[in-house]
């Protein structure tokens, strides 16, 4: 007997072909589909099921993946508004990464899943920072397992840059780091029946030593995992690395062999042809982050350039205090509109380029396109449901696609299966008992990492801002 027969549904494969069925069954057995077609056919075909899911109204996508993150910067939402960076590092974001307890990086896990869940993403990931005590990342891959997502722990490090701001706090030495990999892979990576894994991340080449790089990679390659680093998000970060290793941040890649599939680039808003011509000689990713772009001022990365040379450009949220939201539905429609009006060119992103970048493209930028990205036989049973009748922006829906990308909002995400298990269903996560609980206690862990922190940019201490360039 099938598992589970989703019925009488808009499915939008993204498959290959690109084949959307209008009225549309998927079966699902265990934690993959077993087929996706007509629901006629496999209503035919499959007479009995242990759950059979009337979709009537509803479209069905492959869940949304998302390639950048740093979670528990949702404790941080509203502190960083309208600063140059400079100041958004020293005001709030050091402070807080320097005094974070383990069930911070937890709570704010949980806070930054449960909001990236309910906008559709069933891959997150993250992007731990540097430690100023043990076992910070524990906390994430806490909360990535009690929520049931597919999450990828990146374990963050940075052991040098003092002279470029980086606050030795959140330095380790490059043996300190090596040896909490070690303990990281050998605990976690693909446990969960392969739900999560573990990447290296160094924060930034200007920020690691040759040695660290070098130590990374090692590692990474040890375990047949992936590295991923921000580039080029400014200036600033070419000129750093310049300085430090003698070239441009991406080139410093090259020159030590870091390069190849499992390589993702974050940012990459000052890419040059050559970067480029790079990225697709090595297959090296790319992760786009418009939203904290946009937010901190950081540049318009040419993606239609990218996409133009054959790279692979998947989405990234970025960290809540870059951002303020872990909402990918927002962030797919700042995608398209960005690379519009940057290009003056309506046709530079459309809807249908979006919604790969968030599906197959991502899953492609983690090495599991074979696994994940797009709804056909085979492949795990990872999607989410979208009920345009629980928003008016979303009616009336003539293409899916475009209501998807141009006219929705959270509320429209539904459901949400993972590894063909539903963690969300008719929009309430069902891998918690009480969704509100945990945002009250996310809310004092909050304000008690601002007190430890002294960060005062809050409530009576943050002043009215009329500042306007």
């Amino acid at each position: 007997m099938l598992d589970h027969l989703m019925k009488n549904g808009i499915i939008v494969t993204v498959d290959a072909q690109r084949q959307v069925f209008f009225q549309g069954a998927i079966a699902i057995q265990g934690n993959r589909i077993v087929e996706v077609g007509p629901s006629s056919a496999l209503e035919a075909k499959y007479p009995e099921a242990a759950k059979v899911t009337d979709l009537s109204g509803k479209v069905v996508f492959p869940g949304f993946i998302n390639t950048h993150n740093h979670l528990f910067q949702t404790l941080l939402k509203g502190l960083g508004d309208d600063m140059v960076l400079k100041d958004w590092l020293e005001t709030m974001t050091f402070p807080a990464a320097t005094n974070l307890r383990r069930e911070d990086c937890y709570l704010g896990a949980m806070l930054g899943c449960m909001e990236g869940l309910h906008s559709g993403i069933t891959t997150m990931l993250d992007y731990m920072y540097p430690h100023p005590t043990d076992h910070l990342s524990d906390g994430v891959v806490d909360a990535f397992r009690e929520l049931g997502i597919r999450g990828i722990l990146g374990r963050g490090c940075m052991d040098t840059g003092a002279q470029f701001g980086v606050h030795p706090g959140i330095m380790q030495p490059t043996d300190v780091v090596e040896a909490d990999l070690h303990r990281l892979f050998e605990a976690y990576h693909n446990t969960e029946n392969g739900r999560i894994q573990v990447w290296v991340a160094p924060a930034a080449i200007w920020s690691n030593s040759r040695e660290n790089l070098e130590m990374l990679w090692r590692v990474a390659n040890t375990y047949h995992t992936g590295f991923t680093v921000h580039i080029s998000e400014t200036p600033f970060d070419r000129n750093a690395a310049q300085e430090l290793h003698g070239k441009p941040d991406a080139e410093v890649l090259e020159s030590l062999g870091i390069v190849g599939p499992n390589v993702l680039m974050v940012h990459c808003c000052y890419l040059t042809d050559r970067d480029i011509a790079m990225a697709k000689q090595y297959d090296i990713k790319i992760s786009h982050n418009v939203c904290s772009n946009q937010y901190l001022s950081s540049g318009v990365a040419d993606v239609p350039k990218m996409l133009r040379n054959g790279l692979t450009v998947s989405l990234g949220v970025d960290g809540a205090a870059s951002n303020n939201a872990q909402d990918m539905v927002e962030l797919m429609k700042f995608t398209a509109l960005q690379h519009k009006v940057a290009t003056r060119d309506p046709l530079a992103m459309s809807a249908e380029k979006v919604l790969e970048m968030a599906t197959i493209d991502g899953a492609r930028a983690l090495g599991m396109e074979r696994e994940i990205g797009s709804l056909e036989a085979g492949k795990k049973a990872d999607l989410v449901l979208f009920d345009p009748y629980t928003c008016p922006k979303a009616i009336p829906m003539h293409n899916p696609v475009s209501t998807l990308i141009y006219s929705a909002s959270m509320t429209n995400i539904v459901g949400a299966m993972v590894d063909g298990r539903m963690v969300m269903e008719n929009g309430v996560i069902t891998t918690v008992q009480d969704e509100k609980e945990i945002y009250h206690k996310v809310q004092r862990c909050a304000e008690e990492l601002c007190q430890r922190g002294n960060i005062t940019n809050r409530r009576e201490g943050h002043t009215w801002n009329r500042t306007y360039g």
